[in-house]
């Protein structure tokens, strides 16, 4: 009787109320969701120390050791960075701090001349105001991430002078972006009439196809060096790959990853008949300034000629080198290419549209609802930007995390797609052992629990992967 009476205890309340606490509860229903996932998979961290059986001829105990190690560092920061934000969230909606901070934007232009009329004004300077209190209070989480767990396990190549230039530049960047994108979409929702949610649809995927457009000649570029891969062997392969399956390659590029992190990744990007492939150094053994490192080191060097060195010597020049041989980046690139090959990238670019035009309408529908904004204090005015804010990343909360669900589900399926891609390029065993040196080489740890993989993974585990590959070398 005590738990229905509470129910309609909570019925009775004013709509407002109800919305708002159904938004704190929905948010630490997720958040305590999350954590009982991390927690599994920690489980595994803790109680697989070593090396099954199936991993046997792939993984050394030494890795297997270091991956272990690694994961559960970075599972302890994830849960106290997680509460941390789960708790500061809640105290900026219990105690007021966005009708608050929506007022000191409103002081701020008042001292400027702009009155209540200069609503877009006021909402640039409260963009301003929001993200530099996120920077701001992020701040600590990132520089521990980065000086103490990925410096602890040999990811790190950054000093703080460096992180910090690197900080300033993309906030910066951002607002750059930011403010004149969100001063054009409000004005467009303003005087769209009652269509506006297809004219904001609209604006929304032109400035996303064209940040895509420029993002690696023009914003990339200021925070890492591109250069042409020179002219050699792995070029030549490269683009004879990519005339084989008609891919539009126009450049390609090295991107000087080493100086941020020893993480590795390949990627490429470009519409129509102007796509270029981007390679960390990190991923070419033959670039990797990690590697030279790694030669430098005392009783390491081995001898030119390969011939008087110690078997010990050889064995570890081999483990802990960096990044795959050539044969191994065409097979990676074999299956990023299947992506474009197969229209995952298309499909996945028709699916976010789709979502956001279907968010717009509803956000039209909802945005005249004074209790929405009313329950997160807005009694007197509806700020568009608010109103945004409040639909987009509080109401829509759980549509976005059965979304996210679907989408992880789809991804792990075009990886699957993009690796027996590969394979018909006859690249199945250099992805093979591509995937387990890029494994190796990115600690990744091997084991996973079913459900934190199920609701977390857009790449398949690893294991599922290489049998994937194996059964299709068999074929």
């Amino acid at each position: 009787m005590g738990m229905w009476a509470s129910l309609d205890a909570m019925w009775e309340m004013p709509a407002e109320k109800r919305i708002f606490g159904a938004v704190l509860l929905f948010s630490w229903t997720v958040y305590l969701w999350e954590t009982f996932l991390a927690q599994r998979q920690r489980r595994i961290y803790k109680t697989t120390t070593h090396v099954p059986p199936e991993l046997g001829q792939i993984m050394d105990s030494e890795t297997f050791e270091k991956s272990r190690l690694y994961q559960l560092d970075k599972s302890t920061f994830s849960f106290w960075s997680g509460l941390y934000s789960e708790i500061e969230g809640t105290l900026i909606l219990l105690f007021g701090g966005i009708p608050y901070l929506w007022r000191v934007s409103g002081r701020f232009c008042g001292y400027a001349g702009f009155g209540p009329e200069y609503e877009i004004t006021q909402s640039l300077v409260f963009l301003l105001l929001a993200t530099l209190f996120s920077a701001l209070t992020g701040l600590p989480w990132s520089l521990y991430n980065t000086f103490v767990i990925e410096e602890k396990h040999g990811f790190n190549q950054q000093t703080l002078g460096f992180f910090m230039k690197d900080a300033v530049k993309k906030f910066i960047v951002t607002q750059c972006i930011l403010l004149p994108v969100s001063s054009l979409l409000l004005y467009i929702i303003k005087i769209g009439g009652d269509y506006f949610f297809i004219y904001a649809w609209l604006f929304t995927l032109v400035v996303s196809l064209v940040l895509v457009t420029i993002y690696a000649d023009y914003i990339a570029p200021l925070f890492d060096k591109f250069t042409p891969l020179p002219e050699g062997k792995l070029k030549q392969e490269i683009e004879v790959m990519a005339k084989s399956i008609d891919f539009p390659l126009t450049k390609v590029y090295v991107v000087e990853g080493s100086k941020r992190s020893s993480h590795s990744n390949a990627y490429f990007y470009g519409f129509f008949k102007n796509k270029r492939i981007v390679l960390f150094d990190t991923l070419l053994e033959e670039y990797s300034v990690l590697n030279k490192d790694i030669l430098e080191e005392p009783g390491m060097e081995p001898r030119k000629d390969g011939e008087g060195d110690s078997e010990e010597i050889k064995a570890k020049v081999k483990n802990k080198k960096q990044g795959c041989k050539n044969e191994e980046v065409l097979a990676v690139l074999g299956h990023e290419l299947g992506h474009w090959k197969l229209g995952h990238t298309v499909k996945n670019i028709i699916i976010s549209q789709m979502n956001s035009f279907l968010c717009f309408f509803l956000f039209a529908v909802l945005i005249g609802r004074k209790e929405l904004f009313a329950a997160f204090g807005f009694y007197t005015s509806q700020p568009t930007l608010i109103g945004l804010l409040i639909i987009f990343q509080f109401i829509f909360s759980p549509y976005n995390e059965v979304l996210s669900f679907c989408l992880t589900v789809l991804s792990r399926r075009f990886e699957f797609q993009a690796d027996a891609f590969a394979k018909k390029l006859g690249k199945a065993k250099d992805l093979y052992s591509a995937l387990i040196k890029l494994n190796k080489d990115n600690l990744g740890f091997p084991v996973s629990d079913w459900l934190f993989s199920m609701w977390h993974y857009s790449h398949p585990p690893l294991l599922e992967r290489l049998q994937a590959l194996e059964n299709s070398k068999q074929d």
